[in-house]
């Protein structure tokens, strides 16, 4: 089963992180057992989204560093039975290898439906450490230039890596923005200019972002949140639309 899925983008602001928080708690609606890993090194944040910063008391590094067991660096989420966070270092000294994150994540993913990884933005070192374990890919990206060409950059790179099984979150898409800008004549060509086959667009919804700072995931994501139980699925092989009639 390829249940370990990284999720990176190119640059940062696109949400990337939002869409692995909800697609977590889309899974588990699902019946699906979840570990969320924060892979961002010094610049973790999932643990605020899922309001468990308070909790943390150990990370990653102190479980693969003998300072904790496994188990104790893996956190419940409050407001998603089924959903579990291992936070990243808080200081990025600390980053893993890619070998020794490898065999953290070997050791723990027995223990879940679906492991997702939330790689730093970019193809640095992170996003190496991050891919490493990886059995397949999301890259997150916007409907704009700058955006999609990260998500090549990230596509490419993680053909080196060996994670070949890649798919395209367009996130944050406003329909009537995306007709204004004129950057792309339609979505076709910011999937053909992404280089990589389109799982899921998510649109765009202020609510969202508001939710997931205030800590409450997974208690009231509006209309929008529907993207995610596609894309959930999706991941899963059940053919359902990519959108819902009149979002997108």
């Amino acid at each position: 089963m390829n249940n370990v899925i990284v999720v990176a983008s190119g640059k940062g602001g696109t949400g990337k992180s939002t869409v692995c928080i909800c697609l977590s708690v889309a899974l588990v609606k699902q019946g699906k057992k979840v570990l969320l890993i924060d892979c961002d090194c010094g610049m973790r944040g999932l643990d605020i989204m899922l309001d468990i910063e308070q909790e943390i008391l150990f990370d990653a590094s102190d479980a693969v560093c003998g300072n904790c067991s496994f188990g104790e660096a893996v956190y419940k989420s409050k407001h998603n039975e089924n959903l579990y966070l291992m936070a990243a270092p808080f200081d990025a000294e600390n980053e893993l290898s890619p070998s020794v994150f490898t065999q953290l994540v070997d050791t723990v993913k027995d223990n879940f439906d679906y492991v997702i990884i939330d790689s730093p933005a970019g193809i640095g070192s992170g996003f190496v450490t991050a891919a490493a374990p990886a059995d397949r890919a999301l890259v997150v990206a916007n409907a704009e230039p700058t955006s999609v060409r990260g998500a090549v950059k990230v596509r490419n790179k993680l053909d080196t890596l060996g994670v070949t099984q890649s798919r395209l979150v367009i996130n944050r898409f406003d329909k009537k923005l995306f007709k204004k800008l004129g950057f792309y004549t339609d979505l076709d060509a910011v999937i053909d200019a992404a280089q990589t086959q389109l799982i899921a667009i998510v649109p765009f919804d202020l609510n969202i972002s508001v939710v997931m700072q205030r800590g409450a995931a997974g208690i009231d994501f509006g209309k929008h949140f529907s993207a995610f139980d596609r894309l959930s699925s999706r991941l899963q092989g059940i053919l359902v639309p990519l959108e819902l009639k009149g979002m997108i």
